[in-house]
C-alpha cells in the first residue's frame, strides 16, 4: 500500500515509529505537511497538490495533526477521503474530539461517566456556575487548551471566581470541572485500537502539579486496568467515531471516569513504557480496512 502521515514535523518520535512500521511491513509510505498542501475542491476531478506537485493517489493517510493546525489540517484530511484514501480516523471523528464541550457532550449522552462539568459564558454566573460542580476545588480549563495548557485547579471559591473571570476577560470558553481530589494527581491513559484496549499506563503529575501529562514534566508506568474501565475506553472512542484514541481515565471514588478523548495519542511514553509495538498494531489496522487483501509476505 501507499500510505501518507500528515505531519508538520517528521521528526517526531510517533511519526518515525509509524514510518518504521509501514516500511518493516512492505508499504511505500510518505511525511507530508498538511500546510503544504493546497487543494483543487471539484466534483469531477478533485485533486491534491504538494509544494508545486500534483499529489498521486494514496491508499490510506494517517492523520498526526496538532491542535494549532486542525482547521487547515481538517480540510487537507479531507479532501484526502474526497480522493479515496482510508483516513485512520476520519476528519469528522478528530473533529468531535477536539472541541471538548461536544465530546463531552457526546459522551455525557452515551451515559459515560465523567467529572462534573459545567460550561458558561456571562460573567454573572459564575457563583452559581462553582456551585453546580460541587464548589471549590475546582478545575478551569480553555475550550481549546491541550497538553496541560490553559487548566487551572481553583483551590478556593474566590480563586476559582478569579480565575473564571480572568479567562473570560480574554473572550475564552472556559469549562469548569469538579476536582477528584482520590485521584491524587494521577490518571490512566487506554490507547484504543478498533473495539480494544491494546495497551495502557498510569501517569502521575510531578511533585506539586495536578496535571499528569508528561509533556508537562510528569511519570508514567505500566498498570493494569479493569474490565469496566477497559469497556469505558471503547466506548468513548467508538462514541466519538475514532479507530485510535488516547482515552484518558480518573479513577474516582464512585468508579472510573471519563477526563477527556485524545484523536492523535503519542506513542512515545506508551511504547517505552510497555514495550508493545503500538505503531505495527496501527498499520495492521489500516490493512485490515483499507486494503484487506494486503499481505505481508508478499507485500501485496
Amino acid at each position: 500500500m501507499k500510505i501518507a502521515i500528515l505531519s508538520r514535523d517528521g521528526n517526531l518520535y510517533s511519526c518515525k515509529r509509524l514510518r518504521e512500521a509501514a516500511l518493516a511491513r512492505g508499504h511505500q509510505i510518505e511525511i507530508i505537511d498538511p500546510l503544504s498542501c493546497y487543494m483543487n475542491i471539484n466534483p469531477a476531478s478533485a485533486a491534491l497538490h504538494y509544494r508545486g506537485q500534483p499529489l498521486g493517489h494514496f491508499d490510506a493517510v494517517i492523520p498526526r495533526i496538532g491542535p494549532a493546525t486542525t482547521f487547515y489540517g481538517m480540510a487537507v484530511l479531507r479532501q484526502f477521503e474526497m480522493c479515496g484514501s482510508y483516513p485512520l480516523n476520519e476528519s469528522v471523528a478528530i473533529t468531535r474530539a477536539r472541541d471538548k464541550l461536544r465530546s463531552l457532550q457526546l459522551l455525557a449522552r452515551q451515559g459515560i461517566d465523567m467529572p462534573v462539568t459545567g460550561f458558561s459564558h456571562s460573567p454573572d454566573d459564575s457563583r452559581d456556575l462553582i456551585d453546580m460542580v460541587g464548589g471549590a476545588p475546582l478545575v478551569v480549563k480553555l475550550v481549546e487548551g491541550t497538553q496541560g495548557i490553559g487548566v487551572v485547579l481553583a483551590e478556593t471559591r474566590q480563586a476559582a471566581e478569579s480565575v473564571i473571570e480572568a479567562f473570560r476577560g480574554l473572550n475564552a470558553h472556559i469549562l469548569v470541572q469538579e476536582y477528584i481530589k482520590e485521584a491524587r494527581g494521577c490518571d490512566i491513559r487506554c490507547l484504543v485500537i478498533g473495539d480494544q484496549v491494546v495497551g495502557a499506563i498510569e501517569r502521575q503529575a510531578k511533585e506539586g502539579d495536578f496535571r499528569s501529562n508528561l509533556h508537562r514534566g510528569g511519570t508514567a508506568r505500566r498498570v493494569e486496568i479493569s474490565q469496566r474501565e477497559r469497556e469505558m475506553a471503547v466506548k468513548a472512542a467508538t462514541t466519538l467515531g475514532l479507530d485510535v484514541a488516547g482515552v484518558d481515565i480518573l479513577r474516582a471514588a464512585r468508579g472510573p471516569l471519563v477526563m477527556e478523548v485524545n484523536a492523535s495519542p503519542g506513542l512515545e511514553g506508551i511504547e517505552n513504557i510497555t514495550a508493545l509495538d503500538i505503531a505495527s498494531l496501527m498499520i495492521e489496522w489500516i490493512e485490515r480496512h483499507a486494503c484487506p487483501g494486503f499481505s505481508l509476505k508478499t507485500g501485496g
